[in-house]
């Protein structure tokens, strides 16, 4: 039998070079984990489903076996050190850039330890961590300083004037990160590596650990890695500690895999901004000082551009350990008396000119952090959300948190208060949630919130709440920047519900730790609301408070008696 020629169009070219540095980088290392990674499937297609490649659709012109020998490029063969004491930037970049130039490969980091100011990615490159690689973040410049580390800097921040104005400093620039890539596609960071970001601004006044290096001066790196307007991207299995401002900064970033990421960190931990077809899966996040999985629709990009088609599945986000703990095992918990906002959560916002349409979450767990976030104040279509099976437990805000509100920053001619609406949310078990506060659906006077579902939820709450606290009115706070303590503390101790049209509640239970003389429900400005199988402590006189509440069922209940009410001005059941 003849032998068989394979051959491919020019456009395959690219994928068969990665293939080539692929195959070349198992045979390098010495690493079981990188032969996993990349032959786990158990053949060929695995290896080149292991990166982003270009089709190989269509047969051609060229044999596979002319794909350059190569196309694999260790960092070491630049010239870098991998010692944490010599700067490395140069020789990484050298790397990639000869990657680049072959048509793509494999760049690989042995271990050891790469001092590097801004790292630039490439199209068609995939950057490979292995075990016991630290990428670190040199020493910005000391405020009032012109350099860094051994006369080092960042890339400088581009401008992105004229709409800067419309979110914060952070996310209006890129190129002045650890790593950051701009207009790529195609390009992946996987590995079981550890990328630190020791020398980089937390974007505030304040450093939680290290020197508080000052964000807006030149010179001065403020993320781990930024992405802008990139598709076809990976990033799997590698660690970030201590990340800047965002662990994670990526903004206009299409058909993006985030899977098996650890990042234990003092600000976000990853902030999924103006992204369409995005899957986020199995991260571990700690981020006691900000939010932990951030989906966010900025007017970074110089218009409204919705955040679409999104999946966070199995991920777990804390606030409550002491920074590095969570990444090294030890799980050290802070001190009660320790003043930390504990804040960990998954938000969607503040940020939220364009939208977050198409989400679907579940299988997630919350530790010692705050709750669900969902907000729109910028002007964001919010819609067409499904929340399923979570698990919270010592929460320091309440389990769900719902805000349509009119902050309104954006460009004045065009924005205008946004919605909310056909939000689905199912099997959430909360245990130890604060007192003060209850979970809260606001919208704002002629601004309603709209066909919401929850089902299947057993919240136990701290309690301990007095009568007084059940009269109080909290404020419409309508332009006020979005947080669950905004209104002060709630009229109830479960739901505070304001300004929604057709709301349904089944089969859900309040429980207090101690007794909680508020109802476990307050109504106000309700349009439409059916509750099924409520159990709930009655409080001092029942367990709903209405006010200003049209069309309100109930029934199959303990928490109160079958009713129907046509039109409630001020009613307690």
């Amino acid at each position: 039998m003849p032998p068989i020629r394979m051959v491919v169009h020019a456009e395959g070219r690219c994928a068969l070079r990665i293939l080539a540095a692929l195959l070349e980088a198992i045979a390098m290392t010495d690493s079981h984990w990188l032969r996993r990674d990349l032959l786990r499937a158990g053949g060929i297609g695995a290896a080149i489903a292991a990166v982003p490649a270009a089709s190989l659709a269509g047969a051609g012109a060229q044999a596979a076996s002319d794909a350059p020998a190569g196309a694999a490029f260790d960092v070491r063969k630049y010239g870098a050190t991998g010692d944490g004491k010599t700067l490395d930037t140069d020789a990484v970049n050298r790397a990639i850039e000869a990657a680049a130039a072959a048509g793509g490969g494999v760049v690989v980091f042995p271990a050891g330890q790469y001092l590097c100011f801004s790292i630039h990615l490439k199209s068609q490159v995939h950057l490979v961590l292995q075990q016991g690689c630290t990428i670190v973040a040199a020493d910005s410049p000391l405020p009032g300083g012109q350099t860094g580390y051994n006369g080092g800097t960042y890339d400088a921040a581009e401008p992105n004037a004229p709409w800067e104005s419309y979110q914060d400093y952070g996310h209006n620039h890129w190129h002045n990160s650890l790593i950051w890539g701009e207009g790529l596609h195609d390009f992946s960071i996987t590995g079981t590596g550890l990328i630190w970001g020791k020398g980089l601004s937390r974007g505030s006044g304040s450093a939680a650990v290290g020197p508080a290096f000052v964000a807006e001066q030149a010179g001065v790196g403020n993320k781990a890695i930024a992405l802008k307007n990139c598709r076809n991207v990976l990033l799997r299995d590698f660690s970030i500690l201590k990340g800047g401002h965002f662990g994670l900064l990526l903004t206009g970033v299409d058909n993006l895999t985030i899977d098996n990421l650890r990042i234990d960190t003092d600000r976000d931990g990853m902030d999924i901004d103006c992204c369409q077809n995005v899957r986020v899966s199995n991260c571990t996040v700690n981020s006691p000082w900000d939010d932990g999985i951030c989906p966010k629709s900025s007017f970074a990009l110089g218009h409204a551009r919705v955040t679409r088609n999104l999946t966070i599945a199995n991920c777990y986000v804390t606030g409550c350990y002491e920074l590095g703990s969570v990444l090294d095992g030890s799980f050290k918990k802070f001190a009660p008396e320790m003043r930390v906002s504990r804040t960990g959560r998954i938000k969607f916002g503040t940020e939220s000119n364009g939208g977050f349409i198409n989400v679907a979450i579940a299988n997630c767990v919350f530790e010692g952090c705050h709750g669900y976030a969902l907000e729109s104040v910028d002007g964001a279509m919010l819609e067409d959300f499904t929340i399923t099976n979570t698990v919270m437990r010592d929460l320091a805000s309440p389990p769900l948190f719902m805000r349509l509100g009119a902050r309104l920053r954006g460009p004045k001619e065009s924005t205008q208060v946004g919605t909310m609406k056909r939000i689905l949310l199912s099997n959430l078990e909360c245990y130890n949630a604060p007192m003060a506060i209850s979970s809260i659906l606001s919208g704002i006077p002629g601004h309603v919130l709209e066909d919401i579902k929850l089902a299947g939820i057993l919240i136990e709450t701290a309690g301990g709440a007095s009568a007084e606290a059940a009269r109080v009115q909290p404020p419409e706070a309508e332009s006020k920047y979005p947080e669950p303590n905004m209104f002060g503390p709630t009229p109830s101790s479960g739901f505070y519900l304001r300004h929604v049209r057709n709301l349904e509640m089944s089969h859900v239970e309040i429980a207090n730790a101690t007794p909680d003389a508020r109802p476990a429900f307050c109504l106000d400005n309700v349009e439409r609301a059916d509750f099924f199988a409520i159990t709930a402590p009655r409080g001092a006189g029942g367990a709903f408070a209405l006010r200003g509440v049209k069309d309100f069922r109930i029934g199959w209940s303990r928490a109160a008696a079958d009713a129907v009410l046509s039109d409630v001005t001020a009613k307690v059941l």
